[in-house]
Protein backbone atom coordinates (compact mmCIF):
# COMPACT_ATOMS: atom_id res chain seq x y z
CA UNK A 1 0.00 0.00 0.00
CA UNK A 2 1.33 3.39 -0.99
CA UNK A 3 0.33 5.83 1.74
CA UNK A 4 0.20 9.53 0.74
CA UNK A 5 2.57 11.82 2.62
CA UNK A 6 -0.30 14.06 3.75
CA UNK A 7 -1.87 11.05 5.49
CA UNK A 8 1.38 10.13 7.25
CA UNK A 9 1.79 13.77 8.32
CA UNK A 10 -1.79 13.81 9.63
CA UNK A 11 -1.14 10.71 11.72
CA UNK A 12 2.12 12.14 13.06
CA UNK A 13 0.61 15.46 14.06
CA UNK A 14 -2.37 13.94 15.89
CA UNK A 15 -1.32 10.61 17.34
CA UNK A 16 0.44 11.92 20.47
CA UNK A 17 -2.51 14.09 21.40
CA UNK A 18 -4.98 11.22 21.10
CA UNK A 19 -2.70 8.82 22.94
CA UNK A 20 -2.88 11.21 25.88
CA UNK A 21 -6.63 11.83 25.54
CA UNK A 22 -7.58 8.15 25.33
CA UNK A 23 -5.51 7.29 28.40
CA UNK A 24 -7.08 10.20 30.27
CA UNK A 25 -10.59 9.06 29.32
CA UNK A 26 -9.73 5.50 30.34
CA UNK A 27 -8.40 6.58 33.74
CA UNK A 28 -11.51 8.69 34.35
CA UNK A 29 -13.75 5.76 33.33
CA UNK A 30 -15.90 8.00 31.14
CA UNK A 31 -19.27 6.94 29.76
CA UNK A 32 -19.85 5.24 26.43
CA UNK A 33 -21.42 8.43 25.06
CA UNK A 34 -18.28 10.41 25.89
CA UNK A 35 -16.15 7.71 24.28
CA UNK A 36 -18.25 7.91 21.09
CA UNK A 37 -17.57 11.67 21.00
CA UNK A 38 -13.84 11.03 21.35
CA UNK A 39 -13.90 8.36 18.62
CA UNK A 40 -15.68 10.76 16.26
CA UNK A 41 -12.97 13.36 16.89
CA UNK A 42 -10.30 10.75 16.16
CA UNK A 43 -12.03 9.73 12.94
CA UNK A 44 -12.10 13.37 11.86
CA UNK A 45 -8.63 14.52 12.94
CA UNK A 46 -6.61 11.33 12.41
CA UNK A 47 -8.56 9.41 9.81
CA UNK A 48 -9.67 12.34 7.65
CA UNK A 49 -13.47 12.08 7.70
CA UNK A 50 -15.95 14.92 7.74
CA UNK A 51 -17.72 14.20 11.02
CA UNK A 52 -20.91 15.92 9.83
CA UNK A 53 -21.19 14.37 6.37
CA UNK A 54 -19.36 11.04 6.56
CA UNK A 55 -19.99 9.86 10.12
CA UNK A 56 -23.44 9.00 11.42
CA UNK A 57 -24.78 7.59 14.67
CA UNK A 58 -28.29 7.16 13.30
CA UNK A 59 -27.85 3.94 11.36
CA UNK A 60 -30.84 1.89 12.48
CA UNK A 61 -30.46 -1.88 12.53
CA UNK A 62 -33.43 -4.00 13.57
CA UNK A 63 -34.89 -1.38 15.85
CA UNK A 64 -31.62 -0.31 17.47
CA UNK A 65 -28.85 2.06 16.43
CA UNK A 66 -25.22 1.15 15.97
CA UNK A 67 -22.81 3.63 17.56
CA UNK A 68 -21.22 4.91 14.35
CA UNK A 69 -21.27 4.24 10.63
CA UNK A 70 -18.69 5.51 8.16
CA UNK A 71 -20.25 6.68 4.89
CA UNK A 72 -18.19 7.31 1.79
CA UNK A 73 -19.46 7.96 -1.73
CA UNK A 74 -22.99 7.62 -0.41
CA UNK A 75 -22.47 4.08 0.91
CA UNK A 76 -21.78 2.70 4.37
CA UNK A 77 -18.25 1.32 4.27
CA UNK A 78 -17.95 0.05 7.82
CA UNK A 79 -19.74 0.07 11.16
CA UNK A 80 -18.13 0.98 14.48
CA UNK A 81 -19.31 -0.45 17.78
CA UNK A 82 -17.95 1.72 20.61
CA UNK A 83 -17.63 0.71 24.24
CA UNK A 84 -16.66 2.97 27.15
CA UNK A 85 -12.95 3.75 27.34
CA UNK A 86 -12.53 2.02 30.69
CA UNK A 87 -14.13 -1.26 29.56
CA UNK A 88 -12.09 -4.15 28.17
CA UNK A 89 -13.45 -5.41 24.85
CA UNK A 90 -14.87 -8.93 25.06
CA UNK A 91 -16.64 -11.60 23.02
CA UNK A 92 -20.08 -10.23 23.89
CA UNK A 93 -19.15 -6.85 22.41
CA UNK A 94 -17.76 -8.61 19.33
CA UNK A 95 -20.97 -10.60 18.78
CA UNK A 96 -22.95 -7.35 18.98
CA UNK A 97 -20.73 -5.72 16.34
CA UNK A 98 -20.88 -8.78 14.06
CA UNK A 99 -24.67 -8.96 14.40
CA UNK A 100 -25.00 -5.33 13.36
CA UNK A 101 -22.84 -5.85 10.30
CA UNK A 102 -24.41 -9.15 9.22
CA UNK A 103 -27.97 -7.84 9.62
CA UNK A 104 -27.10 -4.81 7.51
CA UNK A 105 -25.09 -6.74 4.92
CA UNK A 106 -21.95 -4.73 5.69
CA UNK A 107 -18.69 -6.63 5.29
CA UNK A 108 -16.42 -4.61 7.61
CA UNK A 109 -16.96 -3.79 11.29
CA UNK A 110 -14.76 -2.14 13.91
CA UNK A 111 -14.92 -2.72 17.64
CA UNK A 112 -13.23 -0.10 19.84
CA UNK A 113 -13.12 1.52 23.25
CA UNK A 114 -11.02 4.37 21.77
CA UNK A 115 -7.81 2.72 23.06
CA UNK A 116 -8.06 -0.73 21.49
CA UNK A 117 -9.22 -0.99 17.87
CA UNK A 118 -10.16 -4.25 16.16
CA UNK A 119 -11.10 -4.61 12.49
CA UNK A 120 -13.19 -7.61 11.42
CA UNK A 121 -14.39 -8.91 8.07
CA UNK A 122 -17.72 -10.71 8.01
CA UNK A 123 -18.00 -13.79 5.79
CA UNK A 124 -21.57 -14.11 4.56
CA UNK A 125 -22.40 -17.79 4.38
CA UNK A 126 -24.30 -20.48 6.22
CA UNK A 127 -23.60 -19.88 9.03
CA UNK A 128 -22.32 -16.29 9.19
CA UNK A 129 -18.63 -16.27 10.06
CA UNK A 130 -16.01 -13.59 10.68
CA UNK A 131 -12.29 -13.11 11.07
CA UNK A 132 -10.08 -10.50 12.69
CA UNK A 133 -8.09 -8.66 10.04
CA UNK A 134 -5.98 -6.47 12.29
CA UNK A 135 -5.92 -4.76 15.68
CA UNK A 136 -3.94 -2.09 17.46
CA UNK A 137 -3.68 -0.27 20.76
CA UNK A 138 -3.56 3.47 20.09
CA UNK A 139 -1.31 4.11 23.09
CA UNK A 140 1.37 1.75 21.70
CA UNK A 141 1.50 3.11 18.15
CA UNK A 142 4.61 4.76 16.77
CA UNK A 143 4.08 7.25 13.94
CA UNK A 144 7.49 6.29 12.53
CA UNK A 145 6.71 2.57 12.40
CA UNK A 146 5.59 1.44 8.93
CA UNK A 147 3.40 -1.41 10.17
CA UNK A 148 1.60 0.89 12.62
CA UNK A 149 0.96 3.41 9.86
CA UNK A 150 -0.41 0.67 7.59
CA UNK A 151 -2.92 -0.37 10.24
CA UNK A 152 -4.14 3.20 10.70
CA UNK A 153 -4.35 3.67 6.93
CA UNK A 154 -6.86 0.82 6.64
CA UNK A 155 -9.46 2.84 8.53
CA UNK A 156 -8.82 6.29 7.07
CA UNK A 157 -10.72 7.96 4.24
CA UNK A 158 -7.86 7.70 1.78
CA UNK A 159 -7.46 4.03 2.64
CA UNK A 160 -11.10 3.36 1.82
CA UNK A 161 -10.70 5.15 -1.49
CA UNK A 162 -7.67 2.97 -2.31
CA UNK A 163 -9.36 -0.31 -1.29
CA UNK A 164 -6.76 -0.80 1.44
CA UNK A 165 -8.92 -3.05 3.64
CA UNK A 166 -9.43 -5.62 0.91
CA UNK A 167 -5.80 -5.50 -0.17
CA UNK A 168 -4.47 -5.90 3.37
CA UNK A 169 -6.95 -8.67 4.12
CA UNK A 170 -5.86 -10.60 1.03
CA UNK A 171 -2.23 -10.17 2.06
CA UNK A 172 -2.73 -11.53 5.58
CA UNK A 173 -4.94 -14.32 4.24
CA UNK A 174 -2.22 -15.57 1.93
CA UNK A 175 1.09 -14.61 3.50
CA UNK A 176 0.97 -16.30 6.89
CA UNK A 177 2.42 -19.25 8.81
CA UNK A 178 -0.27 -21.65 7.55
CA UNK A 179 0.46 -20.92 3.89
CA UNK A 180 4.22 -21.12 4.37
CA UNK A 181 3.79 -24.49 6.10
CA UNK A 182 1.66 -25.87 3.27
CA UNK A 183 4.07 -24.57 0.62
CA UNK A 184 6.97 -26.21 2.46
CA UNK A 185 5.13 -29.54 2.35
CA UNK A 186 4.50 -29.38 -1.41
CA UNK A 187 6.32 -31.98 -3.49
CA UNK A 188 8.39 -29.36 -5.31
CA UNK A 189 9.58 -27.87 -2.00
CA UNK A 190 10.42 -31.26 -0.53
CA UNK A 191 12.43 -32.13 -3.63
CA UNK A 192 14.27 -28.81 -3.48
CA UNK A 193 15.20 -29.35 0.18
CA UNK A 194 16.47 -32.86 -0.59
CA UNK A 195 18.56 -31.59 -3.52
CA UNK A 196 20.12 -28.87 -1.38
CA UNK A 197 20.95 -31.43 1.31
CA UNK A 198 22.59 -33.69 -1.27
CA UNK A 199 24.56 -30.76 -2.64
CA UNK A 200 25.82 -29.69 0.79
CA UNK A 201 26.22 -33.13 2.31
CA UNK A 202 26.65 -35.70 -0.49
CA UNK A 203 27.53 -38.42 2.02
CA UNK A 204 24.01 -38.26 3.51
CA UNK A 205 21.39 -40.57 1.99
CA UNK A 206 17.84 -39.20 2.25
CA UNK A 207 14.71 -39.33 0.14
CA UNK A 208 11.60 -37.13 -0.07
CA UNK A 209 9.77 -39.15 2.59
CA UNK A 210 12.59 -38.51 5.06
CA UNK A 211 12.33 -34.76 4.47
CA UNK A 212 8.54 -34.79 4.81
CA UNK A 213 8.67 -36.76 8.06
CA UNK A 214 11.20 -34.35 9.51
CA UNK A 215 9.11 -31.30 8.57
CA UNK A 216 5.85 -32.69 9.90
CA UNK A 217 7.16 -34.26 13.10
CA UNK A 218 10.02 -31.99 14.16
CA UNK A 219 10.17 -28.69 12.27
CA UNK A 220 6.60 -27.47 11.84
CA UNK A 221 4.24 -26.94 14.75
CA UNK A 222 1.16 -29.12 14.80
CA UNK A 223 -1.07 -26.04 14.95
CA UNK A 224 0.01 -24.77 11.52
CA UNK A 225 -0.56 -28.03 9.64
CA UNK A 226 -3.82 -29.18 11.26
CA UNK A 227 -7.17 -27.55 11.99
CA UNK A 228 -9.59 -25.28 10.15
CA UNK A 229 -7.03 -22.63 9.20
CA UNK A 230 -4.73 -25.22 7.63
CA UNK A 231 -7.67 -26.72 5.70
CA UNK A 232 -8.67 -23.28 4.41
CA UNK A 233 -5.13 -22.70 3.17
CA UNK A 234 -5.03 -26.15 1.52
CA UNK A 235 -8.19 -25.28 -0.41
CA UNK A 236 -6.78 -21.87 -1.36
CA UNK A 237 -3.57 -23.43 -2.65
CA UNK A 238 -5.54 -26.08 -4.55
CA UNK A 239 -7.56 -23.35 -6.27
CA UNK A 240 -4.37 -21.44 -7.10
CA UNK A 241 -2.79 -24.56 -8.63
CA UNK A 242 -5.93 -25.28 -10.66
CA UNK A 243 -5.93 -21.71 -11.92
CA UNK A 244 -2.27 -21.99 -12.94
CA UNK A 245 -3.01 -25.24 -14.76
CA UNK A 246 -5.98 -23.74 -16.59
CA UNK A 247 -3.92 -20.73 -17.65
CA UNK A 248 -1.13 -23.03 -18.83
CA UNK A 249 -3.62 -25.06 -20.89
CA UNK A 250 -5.08 -21.89 -22.42
CA UNK A 251 -1.63 -20.56 -23.29
CA UNK A 252 -0.65 -23.91 -24.77
CA UNK A 253 -3.84 -24.08 -26.85
CA UNK A 254 -3.32 -20.48 -28.01
CA UNK A 255 0.28 -21.23 -28.97
CA UNK A 256 -0.79 -24.35 -30.89
CA UNK A 257 -3.47 -22.36 -32.73
CA UNK A 258 -0.95 -19.67 -33.67
CA UNK A 259 1.49 -22.35 -34.86
CA UNK A 260 -1.20 -24.09 -36.94
CA UNK A 261 -2.28 -20.79 -38.47
CA UNK A 262 1.30 -19.96 -39.31
CA UNK A 263 1.77 -23.37 -40.93
CA UNK A 264 -1.45 -22.98 -42.93
CA UNK A 265 -0.39 -19.55 -44.15
CA UNK A 266 3.00 -20.91 -45.10
CA UNK A 267 1.42 -23.81 -47.02
CA UNK A 268 -0.96 -21.48 -48.84
CA UNK A 269 1.94 -19.24 -49.77
CA UNK A 270 3.84 -22.16 -51.20
CA UNK A 271 0.82 -23.30 -53.25
CA UNK A 272 0.35 -19.83 -54.69
CA UNK A 273 4.04 -19.60 -55.53
CA UNK A 274 3.93 -22.93 -57.32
Amino acid sequence: MKIPKKVVDRFSSNIKNYQNLTQLQKSRDVSEADTVTLVKDMLADMFGYDKYLELTSEQQIRGTYCDLAVKFDGKIKYLIEVKAAGIDLNDSHLRQAINYGSNQGIEWVVLTNSVDWKLYRIKFGQPIDFEEVTSFNISLLNSKNDEDIKKLFLLCKEGLDAGAMGEYHQQVQIFNKYTVAQVLMMEQSISMIRREFKKLFPEIKIDNNDVMDLLVNDVLKRGVIEGDKAKEVQQRIKKAINKLNRNAEKNSAKKNTQTNNANENSTQGEEIAS
